[in-house]
């Protein structure tokens, strides 16, 4: 089992005090430095006055990132399932032979 371990991560200037396992810190501030980065990238492209429309744009985008893995891996699969049935059939075939 893994050790918790209390940590404070900041994000758009605010603290947020977390207990996490040990195996999550490296991720959560990780994540934390990409939202900044996004954040401030929002900030100096943008005209945005309001922070809670920073926020949501930040995780409009990594929420579609991930929403587009997804689409890519299924496709990925499918496509690869095709592979493997027509192999399949070839082997069939030349094993018939």
């Amino acid at each position: 089992m893994d050790e918790k371990l209390k940590i404070k991560i900041s994000i758009a200037d605010r603290v947020y005090p977390l207990t996490v396992e040990l195996s999550q810190e490296e991720g959560l501030r990780s994540a934390s430095k990409k939202i900044d980065i996004m954040i401030k990238q929002f900030e100096e492209n943008y005209a945005v006055r309001d922070k809670q429309d920073v926020l949501a744009m930040c995780a409009l985008q990594f929420a579609s990132q991930v929403e587009q893995k997804q689409i890519d891996n299924s496709i990925n699969g499918e496509e690869t399932i095709e592979r493997i049935k027509k192999i399949n059939a070839l082997l069939d075939q030349y094993l018939d032979n």
